[in-house]
Formats: structure tokens, C-alpha cells, sequence
């Protein structure tokens, strides 16, 4: 979830400070939680001064917006398969490995943004720049003529992604990498049959 956050100063003191600590934070936030998460704690294992951290940052919560805003700063893109089914089978890929790697970042951000105003609003953007990304798969297809013009984009990641999130985050049950392509598949022909318009 992390990268770089200065674009004009690529391996300038200040770029490798941010990623150095951001990557503690990961870290931290993974194996001890929200309420294990500490300015000390992410000094000691990022190896920047104390002060330094304080004086950025101020608090755990500065901290935690810091990691989603440097989620939102990043270059991923959605893979292209040549197929909407095969896009969203990636799609899904990627967040069933996010969501069962242990310890896993995603999940314990998502739980920490509950704990803060600031961090729900930050993880709020990261997500809508995560579908405006996404969005692509179905511009892609549509310029295909896979799918239907005005097929609506955040419809059919809804429909392909969520369960993941419901099963894996909600029901804490697990998901066979077969079952989350299928659902990708399913979100895939629900677009080809001209039911997901805007």
C-alpha cells in the first residue's frame, strides 16, 4: 500500500524518511493492531529518530492517514487480460491475497479506520481512487463491444468485488481462489446481458 510520495525528489532524505516509516507502520499496524501502534514502536522499527516522527506526524492517527494517502500516491493499475471476466478474475486475485496474506495490511487498516474521523475519511479516498482506477476494466470492455455502451463501471465492481470483502473481512470465512473468480465471472456476464447500466 505504500510508495514514494515525492515524485520531484526520487530518492531525495524526505521520500526515503516517508517510505521508511510507512513501511513500519505496515508492520506495526499488522502484527499489533490499532491500539498496539505507537509513535516508539514505529521509530524503533523504521530506525528515523523519535523526533523526527513526532514532528512529521504529531500522532498514531497522522500516522495511519499518512499510510492511506501514500496507498492513493502510488501507480497500480488494474491488470488487462484481453476479457472483462479475466480483468475481474485479476481484480479479485489481488484483494484475496490482500485480505488472507497473514498478518494482512488491508485488514487491519480497514479495522483502524473505524477508530478515527480522519482515518475512515482517508481510507474513504483510498477506495473511491481504487475504483476510479478500477473503472478501466469496463471502459476497456465496452471499447471492445464486449459489453453494452453505458454499462455502469461502479456497478459491476460492486457486484464482482464485495462479496470478498462480506466473506473474508465480515464473516471472517474463508474463499477458495475458484469461488472468487466465479464471482468475477458472474459480474462479468451480468455486464454482457445489459443489466448493469448506469
Amino acid at each position: 500500500m505504500t510508495s514514494g510520495e515525492n515524485a520531484s525528489r526520487p530518492g531525495g532524505r524526505t521520500a526515503r524518511v516517508r517510505a521508511d516509516v510507512m513501511a513500519a507502520v505496515e508492520a506495526e499496524l499488522a502484527e499489533r493492531g490499532y491500539d498496539g501502534l505507537t509513535i516508539d514502536g514505529v521509530a524503533a522499527r523504521s530506525g528515523v529518530h523519535r523526533t523526527t516522527v513526532y514532528r512529521r506526524w504529531r500522532t498514531v492517527d497522522g500516522l495511519l492517514v499518512d499510510l492511506l494517502a501514500m496507498g492513493a500516491d502510488d501507480n497500480w493499475t488494474p491488470a488487462e487480460t484481453g476479457s472483462l471476466a479475466g480483468d475481474l478474475a485479476e481484480l479479485n486475485r489481488e484483494i484475496r491475497s490482500a485480505l488472507t496474506v497473514l498478518p494482512s495490511v488491508t485488514v487491519a487498516v480497514i479495522a483502524a479506520s473505524f477508530r478515527t474521523p480522519d482515518a475512515a475519511e482517508a481510507l474513504r479516498r483510498f477506495w473511491v481512487d481504487r475504483y476510479e482506477r478500477s473503472a478501466v476494466v469496463v471502459t476497456r470492455a465496452v471499447e471492445r463491444g464486449e459489453i453494452p455502451a453505458g454499462t455502469d463501471a461502479h456497478r459491476v465492481l460492486m457486484l464482482a468485488t464485495a462479496p470478498l470483502y462480506h466473506q473474508l473481512v465480515l464473516l471472517r470465512q474463508p474463499m477458495s481462489a475458484k469461488l472468487a473468480t466465479r464471482y468475477a465471472h458472474d459480474a462479468a456476464e451480468a455486464a454482457k446481458v445489459g443489466i448493469l447500466h448506469g
